[in-house]
């Protein structure tokens, strides 16, 4: 019961700063491997999964509600994201990924340092596409991203938001709002996958959902309220801790 606690704690952590601005896998995946060191890998991540993906979808609907995001051009990114994410757990089973781990921190390195260098950046919600474009740009940060997440995943949301805000133009906060949706979606196929797998342990990522939606209700609700500002402020944050953890992951673990 104390482990099945601390892991609710920290799904409720997680479910908070993933609905700001993704990577709550920074805080939850952990907890999982540190309660139960003994379980297999697969199991906690499929686990995680299980837990994870209800309070993501609940900002995707919570955002959805309240901003304004262009379907037309985002469902196809969103069925393309769930493509990625199967191909990508797939290719998982296939080969090691070793060597994506060990670049992982440079390349969140070089987002954190664009991203202080461009004090404007995501500011201002001004896309820069035609239609069509945006589509089709939409659909190819899905696809890649997506794959990331079912092959590697640590950072996926940041990953999105970071993309939708340099390559579309959107600001941090619509942009955190599109990553929820093609995050719901990289979430489904990796948990399908789990599941087909046996890789799920239900009982404890149902208790894990209940507090990732409260935690994830919490910080849509702080995102909505102070903006895109915010939004930015809490991704500087959230990736530079990402940096510490998967650079101790990849160098000196």
């Amino acid at each position: 019961m104390l482990d099945l606690l601390v892991v609710a704690a920290a799904s409720g952590l997680a479910g908070f700063v993933d609905a700001i601005v993704g990577g709550g896998g920074l805080v939850l995946v952990p907890a999982l491997f540190a309660t139960y060191p003994g379980a297999p890998p697969a199991s906690l991540m499929g686990t995680n999964k299980g837990g994870a993906i209800w309070g993501t979808a609940w900002a995707a609907r919570q955002f959805a509600r309240r901003v304004s995001l262009n379907w037309r051009g985002l469902m196809p990114a969103v069925a393309m994201a769930l493509l990625g994410s199967w191909a990508g757990a797939w290719t998982l089973t296939q080969v090691s990924a070793d060597g994506l781990r060990k670049a992982l921190p440079l390349v969140l390195l070089a987002i954190l340092a664009y991203t202080l260098a461009r004090k404007d950046l995501g500011r201002e919600h001004a896309p820069r596409l035609a239609a069509a474009r945006e589509s089709l740009a939409a659909g190819v940060i899905g696809l890649c991203i997506g794959f990331y997440d079912g092959f590697f995943g640590p950072g996926t949301g940041s990953f999105f938001v970071f993309l939708f805000v340099r390559i579309l133009g959107y600001d941090f906060l619509h942009a955190s709002a599109a990553a929820k949706l093609l995050n719901t979606a990289t979430n489904g196929a990796a948990l399908l996958l789990f599941a087909w797998k046996g890789h799920v342990w239900w009982q404890v990522a149902a208790v894990l959902a209940v507090t990732n939606v409260a935690g994830s209700l919490l910080g849509t609700r702080m995102a909505l309220r102070h903006g895109a500002g915010f939004v930015r402020g809490v991704f500087i944050l959230v990736v530079s801790a990402l940096i510490l953890k998967t650079g101790y992951d990849a160098f000196l673990r």
